[in-house]
C-alpha cells in the first residue's frame, strides 16, 4: 500500500469530501503506484483533514485529459488550463471514498515537519 501526503487547497479538499471534485491534478507523476492520498488543506485550515482512495492514475496529453476528466474535474478549464500552462501531459488521480477524520490532526502529528510543495511518500504506518 502506497500511501501520499498532498497539499490542496481548502476549497478542493471541501469539493473532494463532498464528491463534487472526483479527480485531483498534478504536474509531476509518482513513481510508485499511489493507493492512497492524505488531505493536507493548506491555509488557513492548515490541517490533515483525511484520506481519499485512489481509484485510477491517468497520465496523457492534457488536452485528452481533460476530456476524460472534465465532467467531475470540480474545476473550471480555465483554472485547468492555467495548472497545466506549458506543460504537454497531465496527471489525474480519480479518487474514490473519503474518510474524514473526526479531529483534523497537524503536520507534525504524523511525523511530518512542512507541508510538501508536490507530494510526500508516507510511511506504512503512517495514518
Amino acid at each position: 500500500m502506497c500511501k501520499i501526503l498532498l497539499s490542496i487547497n481548502p476549497q478542493h479538499v471541501e469539493n473532494i469530501v463532498h464528491g463534487t471534485k472526483c479527480y485531483e491534478y498534478r504536474k509531476r507523476i509518482c513513481k510508485r503506484k499511489v493507493d492512497k492520498i492524505v488531505i493536507y488543506s493548506t491555509c488557513p485550515v492548515k490541517r490533515v483533514i483525511g484520506e481519499v482512495e485512489v481509484l485510477e492514475t491517468l497520465e496523457m496529453d492534457k488536452e485528452q485529459l481533460w476530456e476524460v476528466t472534465k465532467k467531475e474535474s470540480g474545476i473550471t478549464k480555465k483554472f485547468y488550463d492555467d495548472y497545466f500552462k506549458e506543460k504537454k501531459k497531465a496527471i489525474a488521480y480519480r479518487l474514490g471514498e473519503v474518510l474524514k477524520y473526526e479531529t483534523p490532526q497537524l503536520l507534525s502529528d504524523i511525523g511530518v515537519k512542512v507541508a510538501p510543495q508536490s507530494f510526500m511518500y508516507l510511511s506504512e504506518n503512517a495514518m
